[in-house]
């Protein structure tokens, strides 16, 4: 079997890991190595080479699987949603987001549709989780701030899969011409990030990661910051997002026009629906703009379908913003 079918077949991976030491890198989030690091069966989809890997547009997407967090390994201190490193009853470790802190559950749903969504268009990123969260693991921590954290985020939270030895993406650094994406892959972001208008994508927190000699994007819980007003939503979905401009990789997006309209076709309204749908019911109560949860995902899916009509503003405004530097 080809290492492309093989890809298309096992969409999921079981890693067995046990480890001595975990260091934690400067920017708070994936990077870093372990001690030691065991991998058992492992057969990891998303590090064959892109040439022989299926075509995404193929590939059906996969259901969220859901985790139970066993133990808190170590907090990391940066980030408004304040994420740890934890260890799952599946022997993975991940980076978990709590309800309980910063945005609540909206910083959640944007972490979710955002990255699900960038995952549809072909972009790379840690795979994301659902974890069950027990109240009870509050009493081994002696931190008090954490025994809060961990009280207030008891049940469904989110988490990504923690990439170890990943090393932060330094635009400066990319700018220099050592490395960074070609221009096809940098518009392909700026894109996403505009079509999500995500504030969260600077050259001063760039918010990816190069893993396996791959770029991947984390921290989409600023973006979609529509949803933390929705009054006017349907107007606003059209708007350009004026931010962009800040963007980390928008000197290299030469190609927007070109990946524009394959972009926005990928993003059919079947995908949108099956993406807002995997919201849990739980992270939707209490907004009272919404009689129910249905009413309320139906209200995210046409703001996302909204935004794609064409002529795309955002995409506009990338391109005169990069034009403008």
């Amino acid at each position: 079997m080809s290492k492309g079918a093989f890809k298309a077949l096992h969409t999921r991976k079981i890693v067995l890991r046990s480890f001595d030491a975990l260091r934690v890198n400067t920017n708070g989030f994936f990077g870093g190595s372990f001690g030691t690091t065991h991998a058992v069966g492992l057969i990891d989809c998303d590090h064959l080479d892109d040439e022989d890997a299926a075509p995404a547009s193929i590939l059906p997407r996969m259901k969220l699987r859901t985790v139970t967090a066993s133990r808190y390994v170590t907090p990391l201190r940066e980030g408004g949603s304040l994420p740890a490193i934890v260890e799952a009853d599946d022997s993975g470790l991940y980076v978990l987001k709590f309800r309980g802190a910063g945005q609540g559950p909206k910083a959640l749903i944007a972490e979710l549709v955002a990255g699900e969504i960038a995952r549809a268009l072909g972009l790379t990123l840690p795979e994301i989780v659902f974890v069950a969260l027990d109240g009870e693991l509050a009493r081994t921590e002696p931190d008090p701030e954490i025994q809060h954290l961990i009280r207030a985020s008891a049940g469904l939270n989110l988490a990504l899969d923690y990439l170890p030895g990943s090393v932060t993406f330094d635009p400066l650094v990319a700018d220099s011409g050592k490395y960074g994406p070609d221009p096809d892959l940098a518009s392909r972001v700026v894109w996403f990030d505009a079509y999500v208008s995500n504030v969260d994508r600077t050259a001063r927190n760039a918010n990816m990661l190069v893993w396996h000699r791959r770029l991947r994007l984390i921290d989409h819980g600023a973006a979609l910051y529509f949803h933390h007003d929705w009054s006017d939503y349907r107007a606003r979905a059209t708007r350009p997002f004026a931010q962009i401009k800040d963007h980390a990789l928008l000197p290299g997006a030469s190609a927007l026009d070109a990946v524009d309209g394959e972009l926005a076709a990928r993003l059919t309204p079947e995908i949108l629906t099956d993406i807002v749908a995997s919201i849990p019911d739980e992270w939707l109560a209490g907004d009272s703009h919404f009689a129910s949860a249905s009413e309320h995902r139906a209200a995210y899916v046409e703001y996302l379908t909204l935004r794609l009509a064409a002529p795309r503003a955002f995409v506009a405004e990338a391109i005169r913003a990069r034009e403008g530097r």
